[in-house]
Protein backbone atom coordinates (compact mmCIF):
# COMPACT_ATOMS: atom_id res chain seq x y z
CA UNK A 1 0.00 0.00 0.00
CA UNK A 2 1.57 3.31 -1.14
CA UNK A 3 0.01 6.17 0.78
CA UNK A 4 0.86 9.91 0.10
CA UNK A 5 2.01 11.50 3.46
CA UNK A 6 3.77 14.65 2.05
CA UNK A 7 0.14 16.02 1.21
CA UNK A 8 0.81 19.38 3.64
CA UNK A 9 4.44 20.11 2.16
CA UNK A 10 4.91 21.48 -1.04
CA UNK A 11 7.80 20.42 -2.98
CA UNK A 12 10.54 23.03 -4.05
CA UNK A 13 11.12 21.48 -7.54
CA UNK A 14 9.89 19.60 -10.35
CA UNK A 15 7.30 16.20 -9.08
CA UNK A 16 8.65 13.17 -11.21
CA UNK A 17 6.26 10.71 -9.27
CA UNK A 18 4.49 12.24 -6.31
CA UNK A 19 4.40 8.45 -4.65
CA UNK A 20 7.14 6.10 -5.95
CA UNK A 21 7.27 3.06 -5.24
CA UNK A 22 9.71 0.89 -3.71
CA UNK A 23 11.51 -0.70 -6.32
CA UNK A 24 11.64 2.48 -8.76
CA UNK A 25 13.15 4.41 -5.83
CA UNK A 26 15.71 1.37 -5.08
CA UNK A 27 16.18 1.87 -9.08
CA UNK A 28 16.62 5.45 -8.92
CA UNK A 29 19.66 5.44 -6.76
CA UNK A 30 22.47 7.28 -8.05
CA UNK A 31 26.08 7.01 -7.33
CA UNK A 32 25.94 9.58 -4.22
CA UNK A 33 23.39 7.19 -2.79
CA UNK A 34 25.78 4.08 -2.94
CA UNK A 35 28.63 6.11 -2.16
CA UNK A 36 26.75 7.59 1.58
CA UNK A 37 25.25 3.96 1.92
CA UNK A 38 28.81 2.25 1.58
CA UNK A 39 30.83 5.20 3.68
CA UNK A 40 28.17 4.46 6.77
CA UNK A 41 28.49 0.04 6.22
CA UNK A 42 32.40 0.81 6.62
CA UNK A 43 32.13 3.64 9.45
CA UNK A 44 29.93 1.23 11.57
CA UNK A 45 31.85 -2.13 11.29
CA UNK A 46 34.75 -0.16 12.24
CA UNK A 47 33.40 1.27 15.09
CA UNK A 48 31.43 -2.33 16.18
CA UNK A 49 35.20 -3.95 15.86
CA UNK A 50 36.50 -1.23 18.35
CA UNK A 51 33.65 -1.32 20.77
CA UNK A 52 34.44 -5.37 20.63
CA UNK A 53 37.75 -5.03 21.81
CA UNK A 54 37.22 -4.71 25.35
CA UNK A 55 34.84 -7.86 25.83
CA UNK A 56 36.74 -10.00 23.45
CA UNK A 57 33.45 -10.50 21.17
CA UNK A 58 34.88 -7.98 17.94
CA UNK A 59 33.23 -10.84 15.14
CA UNK A 60 30.07 -10.52 16.72
CA UNK A 61 30.40 -6.76 17.54
CA UNK A 62 31.78 -6.34 13.94
CA UNK A 63 28.52 -8.18 12.47
CA UNK A 64 26.14 -6.02 14.21
CA UNK A 65 27.80 -2.79 13.92
CA UNK A 66 27.24 -4.31 9.58
CA UNK A 67 23.67 -4.79 9.83
CA UNK A 68 23.05 -1.27 11.62
CA UNK A 69 25.03 0.08 9.00
CA UNK A 70 23.45 -1.56 6.33
CA UNK A 71 19.69 -0.45 7.39
CA UNK A 72 20.97 2.54 8.52
CA UNK A 73 22.47 3.07 5.22
CA UNK A 74 19.72 2.04 2.86
CA UNK A 75 17.05 4.03 5.00
CA UNK A 76 19.36 7.08 3.85
CA UNK A 77 19.82 6.31 0.59
CA UNK A 78 16.26 5.63 -0.25
CA UNK A 79 15.49 8.50 1.91
CA UNK A 80 17.39 10.99 -0.51
CA UNK A 81 16.49 8.98 -3.81
CA UNK A 82 12.46 9.50 -2.86
CA UNK A 83 12.77 12.83 -1.85
CA UNK A 84 14.08 13.41 -5.40
CA UNK A 85 11.70 11.61 -7.00
CA UNK A 86 9.26 14.01 -4.85
CA UNK A 87 10.37 16.87 -5.72
CA UNK A 88 11.84 18.33 -2.34
CA UNK A 89 15.34 17.47 -3.26
CA UNK A 90 17.23 18.82 -6.20
CA UNK A 91 16.46 16.59 -9.29
CA UNK A 92 17.85 17.91 -12.69
CA UNK A 93 18.67 14.46 -13.80
CA UNK A 94 15.35 12.62 -12.90
CA UNK A 95 13.35 15.13 -14.96
CA UNK A 96 15.35 14.79 -17.81
CA UNK A 97 15.91 10.81 -17.16
CA UNK A 98 11.76 10.38 -16.56
CA UNK A 99 10.06 12.98 -18.67
CA UNK A 100 11.22 12.19 -21.92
Amino acid sequence: MNIDIMTSVKPEYSIVDRNPLFTKTVINFNTLDYLRLFTIIGVSITIGYLFGIKPNIQGLSMVMGDLIGLMGGFMYAYQNSTGRLMGFFPNDAEVTCYKK
